[in-house]
């Protein structure tokens, strides 16, 4: 099993490739930064297939490199292949129109030249739907909170335990921020108490940014976490880029 991530653009965001069978085989791409170049480079460095590309968010720094990763693998002899893309349907409007939705950071989407149309397949993503792809699955925990279509995807892992690609919902010592457009704190804590609580201690969680860490960790000692589960507010200073 390779799991590998590639923290990309400006703010560092977390571009993970998984592959069961390692090197040489078929791989599943967690989100697409608006860096395709190095995902690319990563993919045929290790000789892999993609097969599915499943967006936690539609944030410009998780779907603006979409197109170009899908044109890359769709490119030569897989020209006839489209490659699903997944998203929660609360957050398709942004994979359609990344430089639109993006605010500001539209500029730089169109200063690099990048192809941000439409992917040629696009499914929705909802709550307990489960996504295969290159002999995984991967099942789909709707996370509203960071956006209206946020979501957390869960995966076992045969004799390793679960993964949770945890996208901006949470994160090794905070959570995602919840002050951009479709944001809600309210939401992020509600879904994070029925949602991401009741999940065990040992289950390894790979964010959107920043380094992994467990859910059983964060219990511990996030202090969002712990103001949750102790029935409080948490604290107001929540996670930005940078």
């Amino acid at each position: 099993m390779l799991i590998e991530g590639l923290p990309l653009w400006i703010a560092a965001t977390n571009a993970w490739i998984v592959a069961p069978g390692g090197p040489g085989g078929e791989c599943v791409l967690i989100d697409a930064p608006p860096d395709p170049g190095a995902i690319v480079a990563r993919l045929t460095e290790h000789g892999l297939r993609l097969v599915a590309l499943l967006s936690t968010h539609g944030h410009v720094d998780h779907v603006g490199g979409v197109r170009e990763v899908l044109n890359a693998t769709e490119a030569g002899d897989n020209a006839d292949v489209h490659v699903p893309v997944h998203i929660h349907d609360a957050d398709r409007h942004m994979l359609l129109d990344p430089i639109g939705t993006s605010g500001g950071f539209g500029q730089f989407l169109e200063a690099e030249g990048l192809d941000t149309r439409p992917p040629e397949l696009v499914y929705g993503l909802d709550d307990g739907q489960k996504v295969s792809g290159a002999g995984m699955t991967f099942t789909a925990i709707h996370t509203p909170g960071h956006t209206k279509g946020s979501v957390c995807l869960l995966m076992e892992v045969e004799g390793e335990g679960s993964v949770l690609f945890s996208g901006d919902h949470l994160f090794a010592g905070s959570i995602g921020r919840t002050d951009l457009p479709g944001g809600s704190y309210e939401e992020l804590m509600a879904s994070m108490a029925e949602k991401i609580l009741p999940l065990a201690d040992d289950v390894n969680v790979l964010p959107g940014h920043g380094p992994v860490t467990t859910v059983g960790q964060e219990r511990r000692t996030n202090p969002f976490l712990l103001e949750l589960q102790a029935g409080g507010r948490a604290p107001s200073g929540l996670w930005t880029p940078g």
